[in-house]
């Protein structure tokens, strides 16, 4: 336990250093839907579907937002922006659906780890937030690894958009 909990924050401490400027970009972003007529378009690849659910129905709810449906494509618009969460870089539904997104006019705020051989993600999304976690944290005795906190790390990420945005929007209080 205290391996683990030694690693996740030290992950989240870089995280914090090391995106400090795309996280900033990334809730300027979102907040051009929020103070115009669009909407927060989310999208959780896997168990990344925690953090969407989180901005949707938890306390710190994500203004404007509402969870990408494939049957909503047609209600997607240029004052719209999109949060897509995916646990790598590389991951072709999170990929086609920036894609798709991008068609649209819509702008994307996409986290995932960056995986430097195959950036997808990185390079098609209008602001890329690394989330630094490229493998499980915890060393085993057999050499394994174990404990790869993707929710954790993507939550923390959603807090901090939450945290800027917050800020943006008291400026147009």
């Amino acid at each position: 336990m205290k391996i683990l909990a030694t690693q996740t924050i030290g992950l989240l401490q870089k995280i914090a250093a090391d995106e400090e400027w795309a996280l900033e970009d990334g809730a300027r972003l979102l907040a051009q839907a929020v103070v115009g007529d669009g909407r927060i378009w989310l999208y959780g690849a896997g168990e990344l579907d925690a953090v969407v659910t989180a901005a949707l129905l938890g306390k710190d709810r994500l203004p404007k937002a509402a969870r990408i449906e494939s049957r909503e494509v047609g209600d997607w618009n240029e004052t719209d922006r999109a949060l897509v969460f995916a646990r790598f870089s590389n991951d072709n539904e999170a990929i086609r659906l920036v894609e798709q997104l991008q068609g649209h006019g819509v702008d994307t705020v996409a986290v995932s780890a960056l995986v430097k051989d195959e950036p997808g993600l990185a390079e098609l999304a209008a602001v890329h937030i690394d989330s630094k976690l490229s493998r499980p944290l915890v060393p085993t005795e057999d050499g394994r690894r174990i404990a790869m906190p993707t929710v954790t790390a993507a939550s923390f990420i959603y807090y901090g958009l939450v945290v800027l945005l917050d800020d943006i929007l008291q400026e147009y209080a």
